[in-house]
């Protein structure tokens, strides 16, 4: 969830212009992490959530990428993206674990 928060925050600096673009897709791309990892968890079965993680995963992949793009582009300081990005990348370790764990379990 501070993911999503600090996403925000730097987007919210980023040109009126990228508003229905690059923008759209990293809010939705943060906000698909933990939404996905919920869903899976509610669905009540270790396969549900285990494919859920995955797909949690691969949001973090896309947003990865995209922060990358916008850092690339100049759309805020490079400094910005500090944050987000050592959220990102702790989040993508704690999904990648859980993704070993589940999948090993027999």
């Amino acid at each position: 969830m501070e993911l999503v928060k600090k996403v925000y925050e730097l987007t919210s600096k980023f040109p009126p212009s990228e508003t229905c673009g690059i923008i759209s897709q990293i809010r939705r791309a943060s906000v698909s992490i933990p939404s996905n990892i919920a869903e899976g968890y509610q669905r009540g079965s270790r396969k549900e959530y285990l494919n859920f993680i995955r797909i949690s995963f691969g949001s973090g992949a896309e947003l990865e990428t995209q922060l990358e793009l916008a850092k690339e582009l100049s759309l805020a300081p490079s400094k910005d993206f500090e944050v987000p990005e050592q959220l990102l990348n702790e989040a993508m370790r704690m999904l990648n674990g859980l993704i070993h764990s589940l999948a090993s379990r027999p």
